[in-house]
Parts: structure tokens; sequence; C-alpha cells
């Protein structure tokens, strides 16, 4: 019923890992050069040592996603061979499981899954300071550019600061009190958790601002209503009000140091938003949400074409390159969708949408069990629904999930919260052997 991979095998596994992780964003070119052996290696040593976990629904839907996308490919091939690429292309969404092998090597060890979240924080705070360019992001920031610290674009360095800083929210109390140090580790939270927030100012990235207000509200509430059900919490307390007015100040700190960017960029379109409200569509101008809106309205075309099995895995270019009203200026510089639920359907239809949504609700119902039954603390839980919620708003305003940088964070994050379910063995009877101290 344990992990009973052979140790020399899993130390090259979990070694394969931490490289991974460590190169994830500094140097993905060589990340990804790992990235197929981790993973393969990983599902061949699964499948042999696995025992139950074998049997995991990740791995049918792994096979059931390449399917639709071989389905997708073959009608592709048949229908618009002129459109279709030459091969399948199946590793664009099963890119999205390598986090089963992670979980594997992670062992179902707490430890090891601190460890790979912890290295991949610093190693992509670093990398905003190490590289040139991340350098002089920090100094244009300072400035009120827009910038994206040499990461993709200016979206995705501001994602990854939002998933940083949740975190750090998260993890604050085993941060900064478990252990010695105290008040060195309080400091040092402190210093990265401003650091986040001030990444996240200088990126000027409005879907992740929004998308961090809606988790953390919904963070915020399910805590409070856990205190006061489990532990007859009172919500206005001394430590609630100390936090609010914590919260508070800090406001008013980055207000005056940083209003005028604020304000400048919730603001810059709020008349197309006006008008975007009203239903005048048709007019719209091609801004930055107008773009998103004009592109959105022409995927819609496409799907409704093809609803079943979409377009193939290049769907998403032949939207923005073959609708002929999009102007030229749209096609030369933009080619995708800002939006992954719209390109899944477009490249895979409902089918592939279904099952990319059958992996959501899966590993929402893995993450339940694992906190019932004490195999995944509370903290981590919290980090995961906070996780859950803001992953679910970004990926609406830019398809992280289809760029490297989407797919680094939800494989480790995926990964560690499998392998906390994986702890106990499949027969619930046995479970509480493994329960957390």
């Amino acid at each position: 019923m344990g992990w009973d991979c052979p140790k020399s095998l899993w130390r090259l596994g979990f070694a394969l890992v931490l490289v991974y992780t460590a190169l994830g964003i500094a140097a993905h070119p060589l990340k990804d050069i790992i990235e197929p052996y981790m993973a393969f290696l990983g599902l061949v040593s699964l499948l042999i040592f696995g025992g139950w976990r074998r049997r995991s629904a990740a791995l049918g839907l792994l096979v059931a996603i390449c399917l639709v996308q071989l389905l997708s490919w073959w009608l592709a091939i048949a229908d618009h061979p002129q459109w279709a690429r030459p091969n399948p292309d199946t590793e664009r969404m099963a890119k999205l499981f390598i986090f089963i092998a992670i979980a594997w090597w992670l062992r179902g060890s707490l430890r090891h899954v601190f460890w790979v979240w912890g290295l991949a924080l610093l190693a992509f705070l670093l990398t905003t300071v190490i590289f040139p360019e991340g350098r002089d992001s920090w100094v244009s920031g300072l400035q009120g550019e827009r910038v994206g610290f040499g990461i993709q674009n200016n979206q995705h360095a501001s994602m990854l600061f939002g998933v940083s800083l949740l975190g750090l929210m998260a993890f604050a109390k085993r941060f900064c009190w478990s252990g010695g140090l105290r008040w060195g580790r309080a400091c040092l939270w402190l210093g990265l958790t401003l650091m986040t927030l001030v990444g996240i100012l200088f990126g000027q990235t409005r879907a992740v601002w929004l998308a961090l207000l809606v988790s953390l509200v919904v963070a915020l509430a399910v805590v409070g209503w856990y205190a006061k059900r489990r532990y007859q919490v009172r919500l206005w307390n001394r430590t609630t009000i100390s936090i609010g007015v914590v919260l508070v100040v800090a406001g008013g700190v980055v207000a005056v140091s940083f209003g005028h960017v604020l304000a400048d960029r919730v603001f810059t379109e709020d008349q197309v938003i006006a008008q975007l409200l009203s239903g005048n569509l048709d007019s719209l101008p091609y801004t930055s949400i107008g773009i998103r809106i004009h592109s959105w309205i022409a995927a819609t075309h496409w799907i409704t074409e093809r609803p079943w099995l979409g377009w193939g895995s290049n769907g998403r270019e032949l939207v923005i390159e073959h609708t002929p009203w999009l102007p030229e200026f749209v096609k030369a510089n933009f080619g995708h969708l800002h939006n992954f639920l719209l390109e899944t359907l477009v490249n895979y239809g409902v089918l592939g949408l279904a099952v990319m949504g059958a992996l959501v609700a899966w590993v929402a119902v893995i993450s339940w069990k694992a906190w019932k039954r004490g195999d995944m603390p509370n903290d981590v839980a919290l980090f995961a629904l906070a996780f859950f919620f803001y992953w679910l708003v970004v990926n609406q305003f830019e398809s992280y999930l289809s760029f490297w940088t989407g797919i680094y964070v939800h494989n480790l994050i995926v990964a560690g919260l499998l392998t906390l379910y994986w702890r106990s063995p499949g027969d619930s009877g046995y479970a509480r052997k493994n329960r957390l101290p």
C-alpha cells in the first residue's frame, strides 16, 4: 500500500522534479527538455509500482483528452485539410496532465510539496532580480510603466506574482511561526509579500487584480464561516480588526504612492465598458477589452459550425486569421483568444471542454476528500480554494493554460494536491493510519 518504487529510481525522479521546478521560469527551454523524461519516467513508474493509484481517474482523463485530440485532428484532415496541422499535436493538452508524474515523485510527502512550492516561489522571484530585463522592469515600474519582467508578456509575470501572493498569504502562519528564528522568518515573509504586491501593481494586469479580489473574498468568507462554526470564534475580534487595520494602512500607502497608476489602468477603458454593458457591440473600439470581445464573438461563430470536436489544435489561430471582418492589425499581432474556455471549445469542441471540466471537478473532489480525512492541512486546503477561484478568473481573460507559464503553475499545484490525496490507501477504512500529525 506504500510507495514501493526503488529508492534509486525515486531519487532520480525527485531530482528531475526539483530541476524542473527550479528552471521552470528562469530557463524554461531547459525545463522543456527535462519535462518529457520526468513525465514518462513517472508514468511508467506509477504503472509498475503504483498499486491502487494506477486506478486514478486522472489517467483515464489523460487517455480521454488524447482521444479527443486525435478525433478532432482526423476530422480536420477530412474536412479542411488545407487548414489542418500535419500531425495531431496531442501533447498540447496532454501537458496539462504532467502533474500525475510529479505527484508520484512527491511520494505523498507534505514536506516534499512545500519544498517544490517554495523552490518555485524562490526561483521565480530571483528571476525578476537576477536577469537584466527583470531588474530594468523594477526601475521602469517605479516610473509608472507597465512591465513584464521578461516573462512571456506583461500578463504572465502578473499572474505568477498573483499565485505567489496567494501562497504567501495562505501559508503565512506556517512560514513565520513554525520553527526557530521566528522574527527573522516573519521579516522575510513581509519582504517577499511586499515584493509580490509591488510586482502585481507594476504588471498592471486588471484580470489579475480582479482574480485576487475574488479569491481573497472567497477565502476570507470561508475562513470566517469555518472559524465561527467549528471554534465559535466571533468574526469581529482583536485579530480580525488588527488585520483590517493593517490592510487599510497598506492600501493607503499604495494609494498615495501609486494611486495614479491604479486609476489610469482601472479607468482607461471606462467608456468601452459602458458601451459593452449597453449591448452596443458592433461599434466597440478595438482597445484591449474591445479586441477580446470581438475575437470572442468571432470564436462563437466558429464554435457553432463545429460544436462537438472543434477545428483541431490550431482552431484559435484559424479564428484570428480567417475571420474576414477582423482588422488586419489584429490578425498580425494576436494569435490566440485570451480565453482558455473558448479556445478549448474552438479547438476540441464540447467533448474537449467536457474532459477538462471533468478534470477540474475531479481535482476539487480529491482535495475535499483529502482534507476531510486529515491528509491535507487546513492551510493547504485554503490555498487550493483560493487558487481555484483565482485560476478560474484569470483564464477567462488570458489563455494561461495554453502557455508554458500556466502549464508549469497548473502542474506543480495540482501535483501537490494529488499527492496528498494519495497518502492514504484506496480503502477509506485505512485513511486514519496516514493522517497528518
